[in-house]
């Protein structure tokens, strides 16, 4: 008994971190990828230099 609700309890919390996972995926207002890294679009268009390229990281 004790098993099954251990595992029970484990399967909820997966499926609890893949719906938080699906719905900020879905519904994120930002544009670029979740990393924080400062890949998105306008962080890109507004690095570039004088020289009309992109910075190398």
């Amino acid at each position: 008994m004790f098993e099954q609700l251990l595992i029970g309890l484990i399967f909820l919390g997966a499926v609890a971190y893949l719906g938080r996972r699906a719905w900020k995926s879905l519904f994120r207002k930002e544009a670029g990828c979740a990393k924080g890294c400062g890949c998105s679009t306008d962080t890109k268009i507004a690095s570039v230099n004088k020289s009309g390229r992109l910075p190398v990281n």
